[in-house]
């Protein structure tokens, strides 16, 4: 039997009227909302983390916008490994959780209160943007404070509870950013760049935290121990700035070779030399037969941390950033390692608002001169692929994951 028009629109009268509830919508395969260009559907899909080692597609209807809010319709976002972590193992105690932190979208919809966003530039909806922290009451983390305290201890979108909102990380189709949050406007930024803000504000950081030492130089000798993207990252970081004698350690010939095309001068396979004095002659040799005179540490690797002060000569540098979690224990000896070298060592977590915001720049820099920075993003899935996507990213294939929305 043939339905007409009036029947068709009555159906879909009755479904939107059943949904009013902050329940998942049971397995819906679309928006219950008609599909209009340019309209803001009823409900949103999120990809809920419901126990370890599992994603499910849930759907939720979209809050109403208040005056200080911000609807951003999602168009990509970045795998982390804490996002891995969080699956693997649910450290941070977050579960049910829509995870997600290195996301970015275009505002659909706003406050009448939202006028500019956190570095004061004019918002408006269509703006591309993304955020970083949201408030709380800490008079310390203010925007343009210099180091006065990093992000570390501030809420997250995409590391937050579940609670009636739900739309609150990344990984989804909308995300809903509440009054008291940071958001930038990143429209002069390709989706690629915009997707890898987030980490590269974790080096812009290292990188400033380094400096502070007086070691870290443009004719420094710098090794980077680690060639994930974050090692990677931190060789671009450095060569923007114009540092050039880079010498790259990691255990892979892939992520070796591409640390040269970021911009390493030479690099160590640690797999190719058998004890950490072999190793850190080899990168003695790759330094010409001097030891470096600052060094990165960026793997998660208890022995790493140990073995890389082998690698900086006396009155050296070390910026150690690649404990994200705790990783355990790491063994050094005092005396040999940091006194009668007097090496000098700065730990870097996360970023303050201002790496943030000079990352946007640093980004732009990086295309600037080539550097294969958005090369980084080797794996794109959907939002319903968000297992494979963090299964990929424990198997260490390829470098960055990432999310792309429709």
């Amino acid at each position: 039997m043939a339905i007409n028009e009036n029947e068709i629109a009555a159906l879909v009268k009755q479904v939107l009227s059943e949904m009013t509830g902050s329940s998942p919508v049971s397995s819906a395969p679309a928006y219950a909302a008609p599909s209009a260009p340019g309209a803001i559907p009823k409900t949103a899909k999120v990809a809920m983390m419901t126990k370890l080692k599992h994603f499910e597609i849930q759907e939720y209807p979209i809050p109403e916008v208040g005056d200080d809010d911000i609807l951003v319709k999602v168009e990509g976002c970045g795998v982390c490994g804490t996002d891995a972590h969080e699956y693997k193992n649910d450290p941070f105690s977050l579960i049910p959780v829509v995870l997600g932190h290195e996301g970015t979208g275009e505002i659909v919809k706003m406050g009448k209160n939202v006028k500019a966003d956190s570095a004061g530039k004019p918002l408006k909806v269509g703006d591309k943007v993304v955020t970083c922290m949201i408030f709380k009451d800490n008079p310390d983390i203010t925007m343009f404070d210099l180091n006065k305290q990093n992000v570390g201890g501030a809420d997250v979108y995409g590391l937050l509870p579940d609670d009636n909102v739900h739309l609150n990380g990344w990984y989804s189709d909308y995300i809903f950013i509440r009054g008291g949050s940071t958001v930038f406007n990143v429209s002069d930024l390709d989706l690629d760049s915009r997707i890898l803000i987030e980490p590269c504000a974790v080096l812009v950081h290292a990188v400033e935290r380094a400096k502070l030492t007086n070691i870290l130089r443009f004719n420094s000798r710098v090794v980077v121990q680690g060639c994930g993207p974050i090692g990677l990252i931190c060789i671009a970081v450095l060569r923007t700035m114009g540092i050039e004698n880079i010498v790259a350690v990691d255990g892979n010939e892939q992520r070796l070779a591409f640390a040269k095309r970021m911009g390493a001068d030479n690099t160590v396979n640690f797999m190719n030399h058998k004890g950490i004095e072999a190793l850190s002659e080899a990168v003695k040799a790759a330094f010409g037969g001097y030891y470096a005179d600052f060094a990165f540490q960026c793997t998660g690797s208890p022995v790493a941390h140990s073995n890389i002060y082998h690698f900086i000569r006396n009155g050296g540098g070390l910026c150690e950033l690649g404990f994200f979690i705790n990783g355990g224990d790491a063994t050094i000896n005092p005396h040999f390692d940091l006194c009668s070298k007097e090496i000098t060592l700065v730990g870097s977590w996360v970023y303050t608002l201002r790496d943030y915001a000079t990352t946007f720049d640093f980004l732009k820099r990086a295309n600037a001169i080539g550097l294969p920075i958005k090369e980084l993003i080797t794996h794109r899935f959907k939002l319903e692929d968000m297992n494979e996507a963090l299964e990929t990213n424990l198997a260490q294939k390829g470098l960055k994951i990432a999310y792309i929305a429709p």
